[in-house]
C-alpha cells in the first residue's frame, strides 16, 4: 500500500502541463501506482477542463495550424499518460513506455558499493535517473541545492524522514540532509528527479560528482 503520496501542488502542475519532463515522468509513474494520487489528479483535470470552458475563444489566423504542428514536431516526448494501467513487471506503465521495456532493458552504470544508475534525461532545468541500490547499502550523506523527487519501484529505503516502499514518493529540498539506506530482502530500485546538484558533506562523493552527474 502506498503511504507517501505526491503533494497537490505537483499534481496541479502536472495537470497544467508545466512540470519539467523529468518530474513529469516521476509523477506519471507514481500516479499509476497510487489510487489516492490518481483520484486527486483526475479532480484537478476536471477543474482545469471546467476553467477552459469559460475562456473566450482566441483568434485563429491562417498560419495557426502550421505553427501548432511546428511546435508539436519540436517538442520533447511526453511521458505516457498517468492513468495508464500498472504494467506487468517492476516498472509501472508510464516508465515502461518511456524506456521501451522493463528493468532488464536498462543500461546500468556502476557508481560504487554495488549501486548502479541509469540517466534517462539530463538537462539544464532538471534530470531524472534510475538508481539500483543493494540491500544494506547506504547512499552518501547529502543535502540539496534544489528539489529531489524519489519514487520507489522495488524494495525499500529508510532515511531521516522514515521508510519508503514501492509506490511511495519522497520529496527533499534545500532544508533536508539525509542518508538513504536500502532495506529489505531485495535491492531498492528508485526513479529520482532533481533540478539541481546534490550537496555532499564528504570529499570522495564531491570528487566523483562531476563524473556521476549527480
Amino acid at each position: 500500500m502506498v503511504m507517501h503520496h505526491i503533494p497537490d501542488e505537483y499534481l496541479m502542475a502536472y495537470s497544467a502541463g508545466i512540470l519539467p519532463e523529468s518530474f513529469s515522468l516521476v509523477v506519471a509513474s507514481h500516479v499509476s501506482l497510487s489510487d489516492d494520487s490518481r483520484a486527486r489528479l483526475e479532480a484537478f483535470d476536471a477543474v482545469g477542463g471546467a476553467v477552459l470552458e469559460t475562456v473566450a475563444p482566441g483568434e485563429v489566423t491562417d498560419d495557426s495550424l502550421a505553427a501548432t504542428l511546428a511546435l508539436i514536431g519540436g517538442a520533447p516526448p511526453d511521458p505516457a499518460p498517468a492513468a495508464a494501467p500498472v504494467a506487468t513487471g517492476i516498472f509501472p506503465g508510464p516508465l515502461q513506455a518511456y524506456v521501451g521495456g522493463d528493468v532488464d532493458t536498462v543500461a546500468w552504470r556502476p557508481i560504487g558499493k554495488g549501486a548502479r544508475q541509469a540517466i534517462l534525461v539530463s538537462g539544464e532545468s532538471a534530470s531524472v535517473r534510475l538508481l539500483y541500490i543493494p540491500s544494506g547499502i547506504a547512499m552518501p550523506d547529502h543535502g540539496h541545492h534544489g528539489t529531489e523527487m524519489t519514487l520507489v519501484l522495488q524494495g525499500a529505503f529508510r532515511d531521516e524522514s522514515g521508510e519508503f516502499h514501492r509506490g511511495d514518493i519522497e520529496l527533499a529540498d534545500a532544508s533536508d540532509q539525509h542518508t538513504p539506506v536500502a532495506i529489505g530482502p531485495t535491492p531498492c530500485i528508485c526513479l529520482t528527479a532533481t533540478d539541481a546538484r546534490l550537496r555532499f558533506k564528504t570529499l570522495l562523493p564531491r570528487l566523483a560528482q562531476p563524473f556521476l552527474r549527480i
